[in-house]
C-alpha cells in the first residue's frame, strides 16, 4: 500500500472521519489551554531519553540493526533540504537533537543556524558536533556558517521573543519530532505559532514525522493493541481497545513506540487531515505531503536522488557493499511521512544579515542559552 497527498488534497483521509468543527485561532495566545502535569512529565521522559543516548563510534553505528533504515531518513532529510534550501538562508532546526543534519546545511550553503532542542545532552553533543570536536567522528573542516543553539521546549516557550533579534527565518526544520507536540492542543499550537512567527513570508518549514493513516490501519489490523516486526514495535493502552478514536478530540492519542537502537519513549498520532488546516490558521500552506515509501519512489526517478542513495549507503554502494535495506526496516520507514509547508506572503529577501551577529563559530558551553516556557 503506496500513497500521497499533494496540495490540492481538500481532506487527505478519512481514517479518522472529518473533523467536526474548525479550530480557533486565539489571538490572545493559549494561555486558555493550561497543560497538566502529566504532559510535562510525558515531555521531560521524552527529554531524558534522548539525552540519555550516547554518540555512537562509526563502527557502533554500522553495526546498529538499522543501520540502512538511517541511511534511508538520511537520504530523505537530505533530499528535502536540497529541494529547498538556498544559499545564504538562515534556518531555524526544532528539535535540533544532536545535530545530525549540521553537515546536510552546511553542504546547501546556509548563511546561519539557530538550532534548539529540550534535552540538555543533546545539545551538549550538537555543540561538540558543531565545534568540530566530537569523538565520535573524524575531525573535518569548521561548518562554513555561525551557529546559536538554545535548550529548552519549542512546543511550550515563545520563541518569537526569544529569537526576536534572529528573525525572520528563511527555512524552518523539524524532523521526526513534531509529533511529540501532539500531546495537548496547546502545544501542537504553540509548534505551529512558532514557526508561523519566525518564518519569513514565503518561508518554507520542511518535516518529517509518524504517519497516522498508516499506524491506524496497522492497528486495527493486528489482533490486540500491539503490532510491529523484529526491529519495532508499537502498543495501544487498553483505552483504545476499541480502536477507534474520536475527531473530536484529535491531540493526546499516545502510545509507546519502541524502535531497535532509537526510540522508547512515548509518542503521538498526528492526524493530518486536522494538521493541515490547523497549521493553515497559522498562515502555513501545505505545499506536499508523502509517505516515505511514496517519497523514496518519486525522488528515486531523479539521477542526482540515485547518487545521493548510493553514498549514503542505505541500499548498498553499487559496489562492495551489496548490503541494503532489510524488510523490517522497510516497513518501518512506512510508518513516517515527509511534509511540506509554505508561510503565506509574498517573499522579501531584502533583510540584513545582522542576525549573523548573534552566531558564533565556536561554541562554548556558557554560549548555549537555557529557557523555560515562562519565555
Amino acid at each position: 500500500m503506496k500513497r500521497g497527498y499533494d496540495s490540492s488534497s481538500s481532506s487527505p483521509s478519512s481514517t479518522f472521519g472529518p473533523p467536526q468543527s474548525r479550530f480557533k485561532y486565539n489571538p490572545e495566545g493559549d494561555s486558555q489551554f493550561l497543560e497538566d502535569e502529566s504532559t510535562k512529565i510525558f515531555a521531560r521522559k521524552v527529554a531524558e531519553h534522548y539525552s540519555a543516548r550516547t554518540n555512537q563510534t562509526l563502527e557502533e553505528r554500522e553495526a546498529s540493526p538499522i543501520i540502512h533504515l538511517k541511511k534511508l531518513n538520511n537520504w530523505i532529510k537530505s533530499v528535502l533540504i536540497q529541494l529547498y534550501a538556498r544559499r545564504g538562508d538562515a534556518v531555524l532546526d526544532l528539535a535540533c537533537g544532536k545535530g545530525g543534519d549540521l553537515i546536510k546545511w552546511d553542504k546547501a550553503k546556509i548563511g546561519y543556524y539557530v538550532g534548539i532542542d529540550i534535552a540538555e545532552g543533546s545539545i551538549e553533543d550538537c555543540r561538540t558536533r558543531y565545534n568540530g570536536d566530537a569523538d565520535h567522528h573524524q575531525r573535518r573542516k569548521k561548518f562554513t556558517f555561525p551557529a546559536r543553539l538554545i535548550c529548552g521546549d519549542c512546543y511550550e516557550a515563545r520563541l518569537d521573543e526569544v529569537l526576536a533579534s534572529d528573525a525572520p527565518f528563511d527555512i524552518c526544520s523539524c524532523q521526526f519530532a513534531l509529533h511529540y507536540s501532539w500531546s495537548t492542543e496547546a502545544r501542537a499550537r504553540r509548534a505551529l505559532a512558532n514557526v508561523s512567527a519566525l518564518l519569513r513570508p514565503g518561508g518554507i518549514f520542511i518535516g518529517t514525522m509518524p504517519d497516522a493513516n498508516v499506524i491506524v490501519k496497522k492497528l486495527r489490523d493486528a489482533e490486540g493493541l500491539e503490532f510491529g516486526n523484529s526491529v519495532y514495535w508499537i502498543r495501544f493502552d487498553e483505552e483504545f481497545s476499541e480502536k477507534r478514536f474520536r475527531s473530536s478530540s484529535p491531540f493526546g492519542i499516545k502510545y509507546k513506540f519502541h524502535l531497535e537502537d532509537a526510540v522508547d519513549c512515548p509518542e503521538w498520532i498526528v492526524p493530518f487531515h486536522v494538521f493541515k488546516p490547523l497549521a493553515e490558521e497559522y498562515d502555513l500552506e501545505l505545499v506536499f505531503v508523502k509517505n516515505s515509501h511514496e517519497f523514496v519512489h518519486e525522488y528515486l526517478k531523479k539521477p542526482e536522488y540515485v547518487e545521493l542513495m548510493r553514498r549514503l549507503g542505505a541500499l548498498g554502494d553499487g559496489n562492495q557493499d551489496q548490503s541494503t535495506l532489510s524488510q523490517d526496516e522497510w516497513e518501518v520507514a512506512y510508518l513516517y511521512l515527509s511534509f511540506v509547508l509554505r508561510k503565506r506572503g509574498q517573499p522579501d529577501r531584502t533583510q540584513g544579515n545582522r542576525r549573523r551577529d548573534n552566531g558564533k563559530m565556536n561554541i562554548s558551553t556558557e554560549d548555549i542559552l537555557y529557557i523555560n516556557s515562562e519565555n
